[in-house]
């Protein structure tokens, strides 16, 4: 918690201390009304007294407890501010370090547990910023400036305050060390419920097909029992305090009040007025005191889920990048569109062996290469080298000439169109979707993005959309079919106008028709762009320049074709 508040900015820390001040003085006007209380006590008993005296005394007693709520409403105000823009932060913080994840940190989080991390641990950080700004600074203030004012009274009183506040302390203590363990479970269960949701959503479809709703059923009911029935434990054990509290105060209240009858019974008549008087603020000053644990005790409910809270977002924000950013934002003269393989090997993490073993292959500007081979060969992770989604364990991959962690990942990624394996649309129009990104130039306009609509032989359907380019695209692309999405996924890439084409079975959901339509267009608008294919279909990749044929990691075969029948 204390490494993440070290994020506050400097008007972060002007908040604070404008609360601190505050509450200050909260606690000091709070703390003076007993003793105008006592004043009053003194006066009303005492012969002669003047209604004026007892009004005057009355009158600060109220803007005392005026002075406090205005004091209150301050200290409210900045921990609201404060809590909301450290929110903020932190949430920003969390999307721009993920953002700066490569495939294998993303692999140690799951998606489900990122979106908890972002939003709801941010938010039990936020709630215990908001409440400790107000309680957890004030409570200790009182209760020492309030011990301190009791302390010149009599031994008894204070003894007993002090047995109440050494009760509270066992208590909250015990409760703490039971629902501690507990805290840290229900987030991470949290994390599993948002997955077992979040499957079901994405899997309908699966699911309805299948007729496993009782399945998914039982899925969620079983994730959703364990959480509920750890948060009951947690809940049920810190609400003992409360009650615990409750009782350690009015218990206090009777020994107080015992204690005072006693002495009083036992003193002269002309110090009974002056004990009394004392009872009665010494009264009100220990029930502060234990009000101000009261308060501690609100807190230590919301610290130990935070604590754990906090350390979640830690552990997203400590990870270190495995993929180095370079600093060349150039390749080599005379090389640009070149792409190399030179012996590489991949291996993933944790595995127990090679994905990729020695592969080597080059290819020039304007060629176009084809990867073909069984499922789980290793074609799509060869491609995901190139825009650095992994590093090589072994070798070089070479981008016009230049060693891809040579080059910021910016600068390498405004060189490469790609087009992912499962087609990927975001929220928005269909203009938007295939301007989307920014590759070192200028945004396509209107014309750019008719042209690469259809080049991907999507006019067709787009133009009968309505509001055509303006169209509306669901998240995920959802109101679209397979070929559509896929198709503004390629027109996606083309409007990029980049050096080379990466295309990760991206034909997969075509017709032949269509299939050898876009190909033949791509030849047309694009014929100066290295390509890279990944397909399943011979129909796909027989006019490719190059073919090779993965088995095992391995190259099984690599050979110039140019589309005759003896290549392929």
């Amino acid at each position: 918690m204390l490494k993440l508040f070290r994020k506050f900015k400097k008007q972060d820390v002007a908040l604070i201390l404008v609360a601190i001040v505050f509450v200050f003085v909260t606690v000091w006007a709070e703390l003076s009304m007993p003793e105008y209380m006592s004043e009053i006590t003194v006066l009303v008993q005492t012969e002669g007294s003047q209604m004026s005296e007892i009004l005057s005394a009355g009158g600060k007693m109220l803007l005392c407890a005026v002075g406090s709520l205005g004091a209150s409403i301050v200290v409210s105000i900045c921990a609201s501010r404060l809590s909301a823009g450290f929110g903020a932060t932190l949430r920003k913080e969390l999307f721009h370090q993920v953002q700066t994840f490569s495939m294998t940190e993303i692999g140690q989080f799951s998606t489900a547990s990122l979106i908890t991390r972002t939003s709801n641990d941010v938010m039990q950080v936020q709630m215990v910023i908001v409440l400790g700004l107000q309680m957890l600074i004030k409570a200790p203030i009182t209760a020492v400036w309030a011990i301190i004012k009791i302390s010149n009274k009599a031994w008894e009183w204070t003894l007993t305050t002090g047995i109440a506040v050494i009760i509270l302390l066992v208590v909250v203590l015990i409760c703490i060390l039971l629902a501690m363990p507990k805290f840290k479970k229900m987030q991470q269960l949290t994390d599993n419920l948002n997955r077992v949701t979040r499957e079901n959503l994405t899997g309908l479809h699966v699911v309805r097909a299948y007729n496993a709703e009782n399945y998914q059923k039982n899925k969620f009911e079983k994730a959703n029992k364990e959480m509920t029935d750890t948060t009951l434990f947690a809940q049920r054990t810190m609400a003992f305090l409360m009650p615990s509290v409750q009782a350690v105060m009015n218990g206090l209240s009777l020994a107080v009040y015992w204690v005072g009858a006693y002495l009083i019974s036992a003193s002269v008549m002309a110090n009974k007025l002056t004990l009394f008087s004392d009872m009665v603020v010494f009264s009100q000053y220990a029930l502060m005191v234990v009000m101000a644990f009261m308060m501690l005790v609100m807190i230590f409910m919301l610290l130990p889920r935070a604590l754990v809270a906090a350390g979640r977002i830690n552990e997203v924000l400590d990870v270190k990048p495995g993929i180095k950013d370079g600093t060349a934002t150039d390749g080599k003269n005379g090389m640009e569109g070149t792409i190399e393989f030179q012996d590489v090997s991949f291996r993933y993490p944790d595995a127990d062996e090679d994905m990729l073993s020695h592969i080597s292959f080059k290819a020039q500007k304007g060629e176009t290469v084809a990867l073909i081979g069984a499922t789980g060969c290793g074609k799509s992770t060869v491609i995901n080298l190139i825009p650095r989604f992994y590093d090589a364990t072994d070798g070089q991959v070479l981008v016009d000439g230049r060693n891809v962690r040579e080059y910021s990942q910016k600068a390498l990624r405004d060189k490469i169109g790609y087009v992912s394996q499962k087609a990927t649309l975001f929220t928005g129009t269909i203009a938007g979707n295939v301007a989307y990104g920014d590759n070192g130039k200028e945004t396509p306009d209107r014309k750019a993005i008719q042209s690469a609509v259809s080049t991907a032989q999507a006019t067709e359907f787009v133009e009968k959309m309505e509001d055509t380019y303006d169209g509306y695209v669901a998240q995920g692309g959802e109101n679209l079919s397979g070929g559509q999405k896929q198709r503004i996924s390629i027109a996606r890439a083309i409007a990029r106008k980049p050096e080379i084409l990466i295309f990760d079975d991206s034909f997969s959901a075509l017709d032949y028709k269509t299939d050898r339509i876009l190909r033949k267009a791509l030849d047309e608008t694009c014929g100066d762009t290295t390509r890279i294919i990944v397909a399943q279909r011979i129909g796909t990749i027989r006019d490719a320049d190059r073919i090779i044929v993965l088995e095992d990691g391995k190259i099984a075969g690599n050979r110039q074709t140019r589309g005759t029948d003896e290549g392929m």
